[in-house]
């Protein structure tokens, strides 16, 4: 398993900002994203295209996009719920729209409004509006690994949807584990039932940390083959419309894990710590993640910077 290169999608500026109540300046947002550039990150959720009404942190997805330092060897994803965002998404330039839907019927209408089968059907054309501009269509689908309203997912219904996608000509899929519901038998089941369907997809995984396992799942992922996964700066984010929805797997966390197994993904790790740091003062609390606070585990200490017992 070691030594495989493992791309990490940094999902902070879209994901983990959408929920936060304190609006995050646009500048702010273009600044830590030249920041986590910097660190080695080539691969973004930048922002989305859905109501500024309905997620206010995310109004200024085009500016975002327009102050952003455009360079051939990064990605810039932003999530289309629909034909009018896939209109403001080709409007600012994106490289990838990522359209989403749930694998549950009742996270579906919790989430946009609407019933799995008319997202599905909105699919085709904000992917034939796309393919008219060169852009790629990533598909995402939430409450992959079960659902809080519904419970356990099961694997075929996953497979039934991400057939969906692949019919419209996506290649690419995220399975979203919305509120930390999987466990690695559930992870190595979908991804291995997906794998057998459809083969041609380019599976990437999102771990939420709500019961304390993310990364327990990522190893379960690798397991699975799975070379592709999402986080956040911090473990910041949460899913607004999802009870007991907590932040997802944070990134510095996750590059932690994979160099200490001897995996590939080109993230200065050091580089990011600081990175987390400032995201927790833009967002004003706490956030998650737990190598910003604790530092590598060769990150040694001079013997007079500990309180020494006596007596």
């Amino acid at each position: 398993m070691g030594g495989t290169v493992v791309e990490v999608t940094e999902v902070g500026l879209r994901d983990g900002l959408q929920a936060e109540p304190r609006i995050v300046p646009t500048a702010d947002k273009i600044a830590v994203f030249d920041a986590l550039v910097a660190a080695g990150l080539r691969r973004f959720e930048v922002s989305s295209f859905v109501s500024p009404r309905a997620v206010p942190q995310l109004a200024d997805a085009a500016d975002v996009l327009a102050g952003i330092a455009r360079r051939p060897d990064l990605t810039l994803a932003c999530l289309v719920p629909n034909e009018k965002g896939a209109e403001r998404a080709i409007a600012a330039k994106v490289d990838e729209m990522v359209t989403f839907v749930s694998a549950s019927e009742s996270h579906n209408r919790t989430n946009v409004n609407r019933p799995i089968a008319d997202s599905l059907r909105g699919f085709g054309e904000v992917a034939r509006m796309a393919a008219a501009h060169d852009i790629v269509v990533h598909g995402a689908v939430a409450t992959a690994f079960g659902c809080p309203f519904e419970g356990d997912v099961a694997p075929a219904r996953v497979v039934e949807i991400v057939g969906r996608m692949a019919a419209i000509g996506i290649r690419g899929v995220t399975l979203g584990d919305t509120t930390g519901m999987a466990t690695p038998p559930i992870v190595r089941a979908v991804c291995g039932a997906i794998r057998d369907a459809h083969p041609e997809i380019a599976v990437t995984l999102h771990f939420h940390n709500t019961r304390g396992i993310g990364l327990v799942n990522v190893m379960a992922g690798l397991d699975a083959g799975i070379t592709r996964f999402e986080s956040s700066v911090g473990g910041l984010g949460g899913c607004p419309f999802a009870p007991g929805a907590t932040g997802n797997i944070s990134t510095e966390d996750l590059v932690y894990l994979l160099d200490e197994t001897g995996h590939e993904t080109g993230i200065d790790l050091a580089a990011m710590l600081p990175i987390a740091r400032r995201m927790e003062q833009l967002v004003g609390h706490p956030l998650p993640g737990q190598l910003m606070k604790a530092g590598p585990r060769l990150a040694l200490y001079p013997l007079d910077a500990v309180r020494r017992a006596v007596g």
